[in-house]
């Protein structure tokens, strides 16, 4: 095993307005004014309260049987996770979080205006995402002339979101950054991202994090709209 990083972003996430505009639901149609200061307003007090951080680790990989990691315990269960990590020899094994902040924040937005609380939970959002694509960028630069997978989360196709405890346990989450699970596996502060990423010599194999193989496709209301989460891109 690769030591532990703690990885706490120099400088504010940037938060992109499309992707927020996205989140609420807009498609390609603009709010009115109103909306678009609201999000403004949203976008600088998250930007100047929250406190992003980060910790990841890279394992070797184990393939025989059960897709095992050397070094920890970890087992990570299903077909799916094996298949995107096929031609891959390291699971980086990340976790995100905006800190109890973003959740203050959405809390008493929500608390003075729902519509204030929507619009704070969809900024928070897109943070976490950029947080998420910065990480990612910092790791994908430690490994140099390797090939990458896209992100793969607990939850995605067969990987159980059950995992999620196990995970942040071998990345000590919740010392280092303040992130833990619930009984029922949900991310504690709420707008957190944990995520596999697969380091290889070889082409990754296809991607199968696209919507076709979310288990929240059936209830989601970017695929009935045909958009996508940012989460999990289309198939």
């Amino acid at each position: 095993m690769y030591n532990r990083v703690l990885y706490v972003p120099k400088n504010p996430p940037d938060i992109d307005e499309h992707e927020v505009l996205r989140y609420l639901g807009y498609g390609k149609n603009r709010p009115d004014s109103t909306t678009e200061q609201l999000i403004k307003r949203c976008t600088e007090k998250l930007r100047a309260e929250i406190s992003p951080r980060c910790v990841y680790a890279a394992f070797k990989i184990k393939h025989s049987g059960r897709l095992a990691l050397e070094g920890c315990s970890l087992i990570l269960e299903g077909q799916d996770i094996a298949d995107h990590l096929i031609n891959c020899q390291i699971a980086v094994l990340m976790a995100v979080t905006l800190s109890e902040q973003a959740d203050r924040l959405i809390r008493h937005a929500t608390a003075k205006n729902l519509t204030k609380g929507i619009v704070m939970d969809a900024c928070a959002s897109a943070a976490v995402e950029s947080v998420c694509n910065q990480t990612e960028s910092m790791i994908r630069s430690k490994f140099s002339g390797s090939f990458f997978t896209e992100r793969f989360s607990p939850g995605y196709g067969d990987l159980p979101i059950e995992l999620q405890k196990d995970f942040l346990a071998v990345l000590d989450a919740q010392r280092t950054i303040g992130l833990c699970a619930t009984q029922s596996s949900i991310l504690t502060p709420r707008k957190s991202v944990t995520a596999v990423i697969g380091v290889g010599n070889m082409s990754a194999a296809p991607s199968k994090t696209g919507c076709n193989n979310c288990r929240l496709r059936e209830n989601c209301s970017f695929f009935k709209r045909g958009e996508f989460c940012g989460f999990s891109k289309p198939s």
